[in-house]
Parts: structure tokens; sequence; C-alpha cells
């Protein structure tokens, strides 16, 4: 039987062990969870079902005392990919828990989606499109139909909704305490009243948790704890950086209105409204995810424990407009006026996605939160894959859009928190035009010394990682004008494409100068403890890189960075300076992550020593077949240099400014690493001089859309932790499957090779598509062939060489297959008819193993220069490429 006993704490204080008659805190546990919400009773749950039971939840004050159970209760399942994997797995396990007898209210009631606008509607036909191949059922209907499914609804203004009969709703307070009496009974031990005061290290690693009432040493500690999640990662020797703040979250629930209980009204999601309304026993509660909201404790210095009386309930001034809308939609609220308001703190982080993973600062130290105003949707799919990835060393789907290092320590800072989630709140409603969504607040934080100069220069920035890149130029400004802004987006061609189109014309025909700045650098040299007759770096390096990086000095090696599942964990580029002195250079989304990842494989002896010099330099792409008569003229030298090459030059009266033989765009030119005092002075004569050689300010979209052109596979688009160098064609960056060093990964692209691929990178050409009227592809479209779906788009853009919308996407066998393995006979069937659905649009494709566009011929004799991309190799006729 559960007891609930109190002890008396030596300074007085009351706690309460919950669910056991043993006294005292636990001194040692393999884990140890800080916060008994849905996602700490979930990670505790899921670890009992992987048969690790000897686990600690502490909660500062009792089980399901933070806001977990303030939640909507919805469960919506039209969610983008990542979250829906994540969501069908909670749905999976609250399925479970009401069969086997638990009353959490799980109860499917539908949802229905509503589009206002045009731009609406194909945002909803682009999820359709996406979702139909996963086995989600939705259908788009029109306004009538709307209101044959939910009367009360107003659909003057709707142009059409998608509907999902598999939407759910279920009592998160329900949920979260069946999780925990769950957890108890296997094992799992729970404190109320016990607040974490610090987390201990000891080599790097969590080593023990000091709370009010003692300390438990502990292998693993796992931050579960909401709003204090953040300051609770400050509360550790290095602190952790968990970039979460609360908004300020309002939703009322209607009293005496007495509708019919015995079918549940379908959740209704008006996004142009930026509200959701949902049925609870016979009354409507409605919430809101406004454009701009209110950070909540911004006047106070930390999240209090007794949140409750700092927070207006009242708020008429914000809340009053959102109501109206909320009549508006469902014009029987007007009769019974506003109702109470709850104001419910919920925890958003800086891109609207939820934190997940280890922490890079400490090893050991898990965190999951952020859940950006739903924490029922996410918590049982979360709590499973952070087990997983506990008990095993990896969860077993896709985390990576989620995972924790995809931040900076500059994204924990307070006001930049309380500022950008004003706007976050509301774009979990906005529509997200791809690549032409950018955030309004808390920018101008990172930026290239030369941003100042491109601003001038018409030059319109988006932000990778804090960092402010020009996304592309508006050449139509004139200076002292009011500075361009991005435009409106579209699902069609951009606004701002006939600037893109000058930009590339530069780029194939005279030069182009890109700013690139973002990018990840790392210097690998050797540690303090170095034995004079090995090279240590060298060793370290051939064990992290699946390439053999034993290449010449001053000679540069393109290699991935892989899992022992043969996934990646980084493309990167390494130029080696010295015998023993390596300088990478990785995607800008990888600064925090690759650094952690190489700095737990490093020898335990300091025999290698890794330096983020990422805001030491200025990176200035010169793309084009003059680029060579550039810069030679402005440094003086004969710069055609061998592939994959780089030297130190003089440009201008700058001295020691790398010049590298690649542009990551798939064309002749160089990449200039500029010691950032420099920057302005180099930049200035490369456009002085580089005028009389058409040189033009490029953008980061352009140098994007040349790439994909190109067949050039990116980290986070095809490249990641869950595809193998094989999969993605890159067989030029495992040479060392030709040698005996062993390498991370070495072992499953050996299985791979023997078993043959189950997935492949394809380009394709949209064909038979009009890109002045039609919508345009921009990732995540469905791929089918011979009308089944094999696969999806990791990235599409404009290919200005051969004149064609372009996609890459991994394709495989359809799932009715009798083998698995995909051959490139199978690919390149001339019987195959492959098309995309565009937002409900069917497009014909044409395939293609290797890149068809032709490649920009230099105006230069003798330009030796080249590429990298897909390459064909051949293992055997089952393999081969």
């Amino acid at each position: 039987m559960n007891t609930l006993i109190k002890f008396a704490h030596p300074v007085g204080k009351q706690w309460r062990l919950y669910g056991t008659g043993n006294e005292g805190l636990a001194q040692t546990a393999r884990v140890v969870i800080a916060g008994a919400g849905l996602l700490g009773n979930s990670v505790a749950y899921h670890l009992t079902e992987n048969g690790w039971t000897n686990v600690v939840v502490l909660d500062q004050h009792i089980i399901g005392s933070g806001t977990s159970d303030f939640g909507s209760g919805t469960i919506g399942l039209f969610k983008p990919t990542p979250e829906r994997n994540i969501i069908k797995e909670s749905l999976k396990l609250y399925e479970d828990l009401q069969n086997a007898g638990h009353q959490i209210g799980l109860k499917k009631c539908g949802g229905i989606n509503l589009a206002q606008t045009h731009d609406r509607v194909i945002a909803l036909k682009r999820r359709i499109a996406y979702n139909l191949p996963t086995g989600l059922f939705c259908e788009f209907i029109d306004a009538e139909q709307v209101k044959k499914l939910h009367p009360l609804v107003n659909v003057d203004d709707i142009q059409g909704a998608v509907y999902v009969p598999d939407d759910c709703v279920a009592e998160p307070a329900s949920v979260l305490q069946v999780l925990a009496g769950l957890a108890k009974q296997k094992g799992v031990k729970y404190f109320e009243g016990c607040e974490v005061m610090h987390v201990n290290t000891k080599g790097g690693r969590v080593y023990s948790v000091e709370t009010d009432i003692g300390t438990i040493q502990c292998e693993y500690f796992i931050n579960c704890s909401g709003m204090w999640a953040r300051e609770l990662g400050l509360k550790c020797k290095r602190p952790v950086c968990i970039p979460a703040y609360p908004a300020q979250h309002f939703y009322g629930l209607t009293t005496n209105l007495n509708l019919p209980t015995k079918h549940l009204l379908p959740c209704v999601r008006d996004y142009d409204a930026h509200l959701y309304a949902r049925q609870i026993d016979g009354e409507i509660l409605v919430g809101w995810f406004e454009k701009e909201a209110k950070p909540a404790f911004d006047s106070i210095n930390d999240i209090p424990k007794e949140w409750k009386p700092h927070l207006d309930q009242s708020m008429a001034s914000h809340c009053g407009p959102l109501w109206e809308k909320a009549v508006d939609r469902i014009p029987l609220l007007n009769k019974i006026g506003p109702p109470k308001l709850t104001n419910s703190p919920d925890t958003f982080t800086p891109d609207g996605r939820w934190i997940f993973g280890e922490a890079a600062e400490v090893k050991n130290y898990f965190v999951a939160c952020g859940m950006n105003g739903n924490p029922l949707q996410g918590s049982g799919g979360i709590g499973k894959a952070l087990a997983e990835w506990i008990v095993s060393g990896t969860p077993t789907i896709e985390m990576l859009p989620f995972n924790i290092q995809r931040f900076l320590h500059l994204h924990n800072n307070r006001q930049y928190l309380q500022q950008r989630i004003r706007e976050v709140v509301g774009r979990q409603y906005a529509i997200l035009y791809p690549n032409q969504s950018e955030y309004k607040y808390s920018r101008k934080l990172r930026c290239s010394p030369l941003y100042s100069v491109l601003e001038q220069r018409g030059a319109v920035f988006g932000t990778k990682m804090a960092y402010e890149r020009a996304l592309y130029f508006d050449t139509d400004y004139t200076r002292g004008g009011e500075l361009p802004t991005m435009p409106t987006g579209s699902f069609y061609k951009p606004k701002f494409f006939h600037f893109m189109e000058k930009e590339y014309i530069a780029c194939a025909q005279h030069v182009g100068i890109i700013d690139i700045s973002s990018f990840s650098k790392i210097e690998i040299k050797p540690g303090v403890h170095n034995d004079g007759d090995k090279n240590n770096v060298l060793d370290y390096l051939q064990k992290m890189c699946a390439n053999d990086v034993d290449i010449e000095t001053s000679h540069i090696v393109h290699t991935g960075m892989l899992n022992e599942r043969g996934g990646y964990e980084n493309d990167c580029m390494l130029i080696r300076q010295n015998v023993d002195h390596f300088f990478m250079i990785s995607p800008s989304s990888q600064q925090t992550r690759i650094y952690e990842w190489m700095s737990r494989n490093l020898p335990k002896d300091a025999s290698v020593k890794l330096n983020d010099v990422t805001s030491m330099y200025t990176v200035l792409n010169v793309v084009g077949p003059k680029s060579t008569q550039l810069m030679s003229e402005l440094s003086n030298s004969n710069v055609k240099l061998q592939p994959f090459t780089y030297r130190k030059l003089n440009i201008g009266y700058a001295s020691d400014v790398m010049i590298m033989t690649f542009t990551h765009t798939g064309m002749p030119g160089y990449c200039l690493y500029i010691p950032s005092e420099y920057a302005l002075h180099v930049y200035d004569r490369l456009m002085t001089v580089g005028h009389d050689y058409g040189a033009r300010d490029v953008g980061t979209l352009t140098q994007r859309f040349l790439r994909i052109d190109k067949f050039i596979p990116f980290w986070g688009d095809e490249l990641t932790s869950m595809s193998t160098p094989f999969e993605a064609g890159v067989f030029y960056s495992i040479s060392q499957l030709k040698k005996k060093e062993n390498f991370l990964g070495r072992a499953a692209l050996e299985r791979q090779k023997r078993d043959g691929l189950t997935k492949r990178l394809v380009l394709f050409h949209v064909e038979d598509i009009d890109i002045d009227k039609d919508v345009w592809p921009w990732g995540g479209e469905p791929i089918y062939r011979n009308n089944e779906f094999c696969g999806t788009v990791t990235s599409a853009g404009y290919g200005f060489a051969s004149q064609k919308l372009v996609c890459l996407g991994y394709i495989g066998r359809p799932s009715n297959s009798e083998s698995s393995v995909i051959t490139t006979e199978f690919i390149m069937d001339k019987n195959a008819v492959y098309h995309i659905d565009i937002a409900g649009g069917k497009f014909r494709l044409t395939q293609h193993i290797h890149p068809k566009a032709a490649s920009t011929k230099s105006m230069e004799e003798g330009d030796l220069r080249k590429t990298y991309r897909p390459t064909v190799v051949k293992f055997k006729k089952q393999f081969q490429v």
C-alpha cells in the first residue's frame, strides 16, 4: 500500500518521501531526476521499463506542482515529421495506460485545423502531403464540412481546414500521477519538498547531487525541472546551458454551457487567430498562442517556487482582444461573457523546439524541458527516447532537431530569452515560410566585422546560431534610404528571386563574394603532455575521422566524423597546417555539438587539445571563373594552387590570410580565412579591385541553391546521425576502409558495405512545373516511385545552371518489397516513374545519382580547382552507386 510519510528536516524544513516506508534520503542512486512533472515521471517510468530501477526523483514541492497539469490536454498529431514521431510515441504510451485500466481521461475527439488565408491553405496542404505517407489520416475539408463536424464554429471567413480524426485529449494531472505510481511500484524513490542545490562533477562527469536535505551520489543526473531548468543548470561547477524561459500563457474555461458529453466536439486550432478551443465535459476551454506574448517573472531575479502569486490572473488589456477573436470563431461564447482566466507559465525555447539530450558541459548530465506550451504531447515520447539514450547510448528515433547542443551559452542570457520568447509563443501558430521567416527580437548579437558595411550595401540578414548572415542583397537599395528587410514570405518563387539571379550570374561568369564567417572553426594541437615519439594529434584524428587525414602539410581533406552506427556526427574540412597541427572547418550549427563530441573522445593523457577559434577569423568565399585573376592581382602571387591545398598570403596590407581551394558551392574559387582585424581592409580591396572583374556581393541563400544544384549534401539536411556516407554517396570521405586503421563507425560501414544499402541520396529535377505560378518544393515533400511512397525531400532549391527546380532526397524500396536493399538499377530503372507531392500538386521527377548540371567552365585557361561531390565507386553489384 502506498503511504506518504513526513520526516523532520534537521533545520525544521518539512519534506516527504512519496510512496515508501523507508526513512531518509537515498545516499546513492544510479539516476537522479530533478522535477516530478510529466517529463520527469515519463523518464522515470521508461527507465524502469528498460530495467533500471535504482532511480530517485526529487521535487522541490510535490509531484505535479509545477505547470505540467495546467496544459490544454490536447494531443495533436498534425505536426512536422520530427515532432509527430515523438507525439506518436506519447500517444502509444497513453493508450497503453488507458487499456491497462488507468483512468487518464484519454478520448479520441479529432482535430480541425482552420485556414483563413490562401497561404495558410498551402501550409496545411504541404503538411498533409508529408504526413499522409507516415500513416496519419488527414484530409482537407471545406467550410461546410467544418460546420458539420463542429456546429459551434463560425466558418464565414474559412477557406478550408484539415481534419485529423485521431487527435485526442487526456488529463495531464492524471497521466503524471499514473506514471509516478507505476515508476514507484518498480522501485523508483520519490522525495518531495527536496530542492537540488548543486550538481557536483568529477572528471568532467556527474558525480553527486547536493540537496537541501542531503547529498546523493549518482552516475546520471536528468534535469526535468521545467521553468526552473535554466536556473538549475547554472548550479553546477561548470554551468550547463539550458536556454528555456517561461512565458505567461493564458486560457479560460467557460461555465454554464452544458454541452452534450457523449461525443466530444473536435479540438479547433485557428492558427490565423492564434487560438485553440476544446471541449472539457460540458464546457469549452479556449487558449491562445498570441503574436506578442509576455515573459513571466521579468521583474524579479529568480523564478519563484511559489509562482502563482507573482502572475496577474486577469490581464484584461492583454486578453480582451484575444477573447474577442474566440467569440468571433465560436459565437456561442458571446452569450456567457469572458470566463475566468488562468495564467499558467509555459516554458519556451529560442527556436520553439523542445530541448533534449546530454549537455555539452558535463558528461551524464541530461536535460528534457522546453515543451513550448503543451507538455502532454511530447512528454511520453521524449521520456522514452531519453531513457533509451541513457540505457543503450542512443535513441531509436531521430532527435537531432531537439538536441540541446544546438545552442551556445549566449542563448542562455536571461534578457535574450525574455525578448526572444515574446515572438516564439506566436510562432507556434504562425506560417513559417522556408528560409524566409526570421526573428525580429534578440538580433544583432553575433556579427561579422563586415556587418555594417554589408548592411549599407543592401544586405538582408538572417541568423544561424545567433550569427547575422547576409541572405541576399537588395541592389535596389540606395545608401541613406530605409534599410531593406525581408518581404512577406512565400511558398512560391521568392519575392527577391531576381536579386539571387544576379548573384548567381556573378558566381558563374565573374566573381561572387560571400561572407560565411559563421562557420565553426577549431584548432587541433598537441596538448600539455605530448610524447615526442608519437603524433598524438594525427592518431586522434585518424580514430575520429572516416577519411585518411594523414595528408601532406598545407593540404586539405574533406571527411566525416561518425558514430558507432556509421551515422554522421560531423561533416568537415581538415587543413593540415603542420605535422601535428590541424585546422577544422564545420557547419555553423555544429559549434557547440562537435566541440563536445571531440572533447569527449580526447585522449585521457591530455596529449591533444582543442581550441575554438570561430570568432578569430572572418571568412569570405570568392567564387567564380575570374577569382584567380582577382586573387593574383590582390596578392601579387601565383594563386593557381593544386586542388584541396592552402597557402598563407598577404592580401593588400593584410598578412597571413589563409587562402583555400574550395568554395562549398561546387564552383571554382577560393575560401579566405582572414584574421578578423584585417577583415574590413581585405573586403574593401576585394570589392575595389574586383570591380574590374564584375565582383558582386552574394548571400547565403544563393550559396545554398548552388550546393543543391551541384548535389553537395549538407550537415543537418542530408548528413545526420541517422545517415551514413554510403547512403549519402560521399564515398571519397571514407578512404580509411581501405586501410587497417580503426575509426569510429568502421564496423557499421563494413556491415553496410557487405549487406547493401536500404536508402540512397538522389538528386531530382522537377519537371512540368511553372516556376512563376506553381508552389515550389522547399524540403519535407514526399517522393513517390510508381505511385508508391519511397522517400522524402531533404533540401530543395532552384538550379540556375540546370534552370530547373532541384530536390535532394533519400529514397528506399516501398515497405511491401521483398528486399529492402536498394541498388543503382532500382533507382535508375527506365520504367520507374517518380513524382513529388507539393501541397497536393503532383509533379514528375527525373532522377540522377550524380550532378547533371554541367559545371561552370572556368574562363581561365588551366584552372586547377575542383569541387567535392558524390562520386561513383563500385564495391559490388548490389552496392554500386
